[in-house]
């Protein structure tokens, strides 16, 4: 029987925790959960986890992590990201109308569907919620010394082949 593989990413609004959740999933056949996903539909209900260092407690009680992965991305990249995404919002689909457009313009894809521009993503609100993740932050990241990988760069093409690296080696390598 495998054992199960425990990880977090964390990293400030458009650090690319998405986009590499789903490449370790598809390179290593896991499963994710998003969070932001969980915290977006979870709003209405007033719920979202986990967000706060007493959060990232019980969390960590109840399941042993394996690894944390810190994406570091200056603050430049992020606003130049964030500002350029947009969201298909049945389905999540995220293009960046920088390095990836939808191929008509302000239309989903696969559906034709409109896209949106989350409020939070425009230049305005980024500095507040940059402020808010490095508050919530580094009491998180402390709790995961010994187990934490941080990754820094403009580019999570750059970074991955580094996370994908970590993940080859033991003791990750083996899931038996």
């Amino acid at each position: 029987m495998a054992k199960l593989f425990r990880a977090a990413i964390l990293g400030p609004p458009g650090s690319g925790k998405g986009t590499i959740s789903k490449r370790i999933a598809q390179s290593f056949g896991l499963q994710y959960v998003s969070s932001g996903d969980h915290l977006r539909q979870g709003l209405p209900a007033n719920t979202g986890f986990p967000r706060t260092l007493t959060q990232a407690q019980v969390l960590n009680n109840l399941y042993q992590l394996d690894l944390v992965i810190s994406l570091n991305i200056p603050y430049e990249t992020l606003k130049d990201r964030l500002s350029d995404r947009w969201i298909h919002p049945a389905s999540g689909r995220v293009y960046n109308m920088s390095f990836n457009p939808p191929r008509v313009q302000g239309k989903d894809d696969i559906t034709g569907e409109p896209l949106i521009q989350h409020d939070d993503d425009k230049p305005d609100a980024l500095m507040s919620r940059l402020r808010q993740y490095k508050e919530v932050a580094k009491p998180v990241i402390d709790l995961a010394k010994g187990i934490l990988h941080s990754f820094s760069g403009t580019e999570t093409n750059r970074i991955w082949p580094y996370i994908n690296s970590l993940l080859r080696t033991p003791p990750f390598q083996s899931r038996d």
